[in-house]
């Protein structure tokens, strides 16, 4: 028997990354699309606006953009704070002789070790032309000029034909599911969601009833591995005869009733409770932690609990937020009580502010700075602290160089959301004798277990939220 011969890689260290001006990575073949034949653009998601610009500015694009007021707001914000990032490290590598990087030439690509190679190339090897050089500030104005802003529930007519609603979806500040109905029926698409917010609006599950299709994006299982086993189909059915389809929501009533009595916002209240108690730890042991989660409402949260934490045990630890945009997310956030959850907007009735930062920052427990060569922040600075910043790439932004200052302490922490590939991330800063808390927070609807669905139970079932990371 011939065997044949596998080639042993060594393991990936820093100087098998790529060191030049950052590229991104897009959907796959988004050079070759004729963008002329699409029609409506849906935003479901601040974060989702991010790779609007790349679609607006290519030549042919005049199709209409929809997307709730609050999502459009901090999505702009998002993008001009990517757009400051960016510019900062192309001074640092300098401009690109030419707008092809020598990075992409087919000679360099097949020199790569295969897991970069597949980050690159994708797993069939055709992705590389989904990578694109960032916007300008300019394709970010000109992209905010086309969008449409609607509120929750407020109807649009597209082409005198369909009527488009966005529903709350609970995720995020802004975030939206969308109903689509014409005149031989309607359409509902379901993005990322979760029932029970802590802080924006909770997921509007009626207003979705008594579509024809529902289009969803994104489970999370709660038993995945009894689901695969038991395959069981969770496609909804697409024939025509609404008899059938009416009997199909009928046998889901009490299901979804179950599905909207569970409370997912006390799982992450829990998650946050546990993330705090890490950060106090860091903290009583000398050490600074860092934290370069990207969502708004779990950082304000985040904000929020850790303060109270610190309060109970007494430390007098500075807590610092630096972003050339964090004073405008802070005080638009302050401003949008229609966006929120019940119980932000009884805080407005009863003449609390929505969040706790502004009270944070007029007590001197939180500071805000645009950039981390500050003078006010070179001036204010005391270690050990709590940072806030971007970017959870960990290759732009403020959060570069307080890795690069703390990777060396055991007793500091980094505080990551879950990613593909947490380990590449970090590659740049080993050896790395700080601390990694990887975090996985709700960000779709709850799958139901087998049992779960024949009992219709509301009990929940544990999901690990968070696990420390060695890392040497």
């Amino acid at each position: 028997m011939v065997r044949k011969r596998q080639k042993v890689e060594k393991p990936l260290d820093a100087d098998d990354l790529i060191y030049a001006e950052p590229w991104y990575k897009t959907v796959k073949n988004l050079h070759l699309w004729n963008v002329s034949f699409i029609d409506v653009v849906l935003i479901s998601s601040p974060t989702g606006m991010l790779g609007l610009p790349f679609l607006t500015r290519m030549k042919g694009f005049s199709a209409k953009i929809y997307v709730t007021e609050a999502a459009a707001r901090l999505g702009q914000l998002m993008m001009e704070d990517l757009v400051s990032m960016h510019l900062e490290i192309r001074q640092f590598f300098g401009p690109e002789e030419s707008s092809f990087p020598q990075w992409m030439k087919w000679e360099d690509l097949t020199l790569l070790p295969s897991s970069l190679k597949n980050v690159a190339l994708g797993k069939d090897g055709g992705e590389l032309g989904g990578w694109l050089s960032l916007y300008s500030a300019a394709d970010v104005k000109d992209c905010m000029q086309k969008v449409l802003r609607l509120k929750y529930a407020e109807e649009i007519c597209y082409n005198s034909t369909l009527i488009i609603k966005a529903f709350s979806s609970g995720l995020e500040i802004g975030s939206c599911n969308w109903t689509i109905n014409g005149p031989k029926g309607g359409v509902g698409f379901i993005s990322s969601s979760i029932f029970d917010s802590a802080h924006a609006m909770n997921f509007d599950y009626n207003a979705l009833r008594g579509n024809d299709i529902i289009i969803y994006s994104d489970f999370s299982f709660s038993d995945g591995t009894e689901d695969v086993e038991s395959g069981y189909d969770n496609s909804i059915p697409t024939t025509c005869n609404r008899s059938s389809l009416r009997n199909y929501e009928n046998d889901c009533q009490e299901l979804a009733k179950s599905l909207l009595n569970v409370d997912e916002g006390l799982e992450e209240r829990d998650k946050l409770a546990f993330i705090c108690s890490c950060v106090i730890d860091s903290v009583k042991a000398g050490g600074s932690v860092l934290i370069p989660i990207s969502r708004l409402g779990i950082v304000l949260l985040l904000l929020e609990q850790i303060s109270t934490s610190l309060d109970v045990s007494t430390l007098k630890v500075p807590m610092y937020i630096i972003s050339s945009l964090a004073e405008e997310f802070l005080a638009f956030s302050n401003i949008i009580p229609e966006w929120l959850c019940k119980q932000r907007q009884e805080k407005l009735f009863s003449g609390e502010p929505l969040f706790a930062h502004a009270k944070l920052v007029n007590e001197k427990k939180l500071h805000v700075f645009p950039a981390v060569h500050s003078p006010k922040l070179l001036m204010n600075w005391q270690e050990p602290c709590i940072v806030f910043s971007p970017h959870w790439s960990l290759r732009l932004g403020p959060a570069v160089h307080l890795l690069q200052r703390w990777s060396g302490d055991q007793n500091s922490l980094l505080i990551l959301e879950s990613g593909p590939d947490v380990d590449l991330a970090l590659l740049p800063f080993k050896p790395m004798e700080m601390k990694v808390l990887e975090c996985s927070f709700l960000s779709g609807i709850r799958q139901l277990s087998t049992q779960q669905r024949t009992q219709i139970s509301t009990k929940k079932q544990d999901l690990a939220c968070c696990r420390m990371l060695n890392r040497c």
